[in-house]
């Protein structure tokens, strides 16, 4: 008897595994050094596994609010008057969510529907354009201007239609490091004023940010808040990428929508973790002191490639710091990472990857988010590169 299986129409026909995992995977097959993934290879704070292990002995054990721990976003609310002056509610304006991809994709289904247009700067984070195509809405894709990565603000204004729904932004960027600037937010305004255009606005690395420059957060501007979702990661933060909890942040009416697709989704998120970062959180020192921590391991891994026959392309937040190669070698990025894995033990990951067309300007991404004494053994295999 022939057995008939059901036909799966693929939602993301063109979708396969991400870089970060196929590149994680050989460099665990080649024992390489990985670079390439963004994630710490050192300890986070004791104190808040410690107030974690507290929470779960003293019974937090149950599910949470579906909005998230109050205590958590009253001190998130706080925190955001603090830095930027906003006035959040956090009983309305704050959700607490598993992590920024999906404080990304649940504002995304929040507001899209299919035909709408979203502006995209490339390279970006790969869950942005799948996020936007299952909700069957169209990525409009705009390329940053290498090799500073900085914004076309004209080509913006060429690109937005009437289908317009939204412009995603990312500051500090993954993978560039570029970070928004005051003319950006000036050009944004402009462009946003007196439209129905929303913002996404990722800033899972706010508080990496290097060399005094002030992070733009959309908190800043009351204008831009009031039609923003703006996404947070409390792992980027706290050194704990693999605790996968976030946030988002956005006027009363768009969080009103945003609750409605959260609580049929996951309802309710990691009850001790939430109740530890409630009481952690007021150790403002541990997030005021992430950037000069970052910038000092990107100032010694800048220093150390130095020896290498790579050019660095600054950057001024997030783990990672671009590195061209065009001018020693003509191998396509995929090609060049696969064989420093492969050959010289140490993972990166091919920009080109974050592009959809695979547009490849001869750059890596490295993580330098690693102990000293990592980022010196990766370096070392680099030195002799030919």
């Amino acid at each position: 008897m022939s057995k008939q299986l059901p036909v799966i129409h693929s939602k993301l026909p063109d979708v396969g595994t991400t870089i970060f995992t196929v590149m994680s995977q050989l460099a665990l097959e080649c024992k390489a050094v990985n670079l390439g993934q963004g994630f710490p290879d050192f300890s986070m704070s004791d104190e808040l596994t410690s107030l974690v292990n507290t929470a779960m002995k003293n019974d937090f054990n149950q599910y949470v609010h579906m909005n998230g721990w109050m205590l958590l976003r009253e001190r998130l609310a706080e925190k955001a008057g603090k830095l930027y002056g906003a006035n959040i509610n956090p009983d309305t304006q704050i959700t607490i969510t598993p992590g920024g991809t999906y404080a990304i994709y649940t504002s995304l289904t929040t507001v899209l529907e299919p035909g709408d247009e979203v502006i995209v700067f490339e390279p970006a984070y790969d869950s942005y354009i799948p996020n936007i195509e299952i909700n069957g809405a169209k990525a409009v894709l705009i390329s940053l201007q290498y090799p500073d990565y900085s914004i076309p603000w004209e080509e913006v204004k060429s690109k937005v239609t009437a289908k317009t729904k939204m412009i995603m932004l990312n500051t500090p960027h993954n993978p560039t490091g570029m970070v928004l600037r005051e003319n950006d937010i000036e050009q944004l305004r402009s462009i946003v004023n007196d439209t129905q255009i929303m913002i996404l606005s990722d800033e899972v690395y706010e508080h990496l940010i290097f060399d005094d420059i002030a992070h733009q957060s959309m908190l800043r501007y009351p204008d831009l808040m009031e039609r923003s979702f703006v996404c947070f990661s409390f792992g980027k933060t706290y050194h704990c990428t693999g605790w996968k909890l976030g946030y988002c942040i956005s006027s009363p009416a768009l969080m009103k929508e945003f609750r409605k697709v959260h609580q049929f989704n996951c309802f309710s998120c990691d009850t001790p973790k939430q109740v530890a970062i409630a009481e952690y959180i007021q150790n403002e020192n541990a997030y005021l002191t992430l950037g000069s921590f970052l910038q000092k391991k990107r100032d010694f891994f800048r220093e150390l490639m130095k020896a290498t026959p790579f050019k660095c392309i600054p950057s001024h937040g997030s783990y990672f710091e671009c590195y061209s190669y065009g001018h020693f070698t003509n191998e396509a990025d995929k090609d060049l990472a696969v064989r420093l894995t492969k050959e010289y033990g140490i993972a990166t990951i091919p920009v080109s990857a974050f592009y959809k067309s695979g547009e490849d300007n001869k750059v890596l991404r490295f993580c330098f988010a690693k102990k000293e004494e990592t980022l010196e053994r990766a370096v070392e295999k680099l030195i002799n590169l030919q």
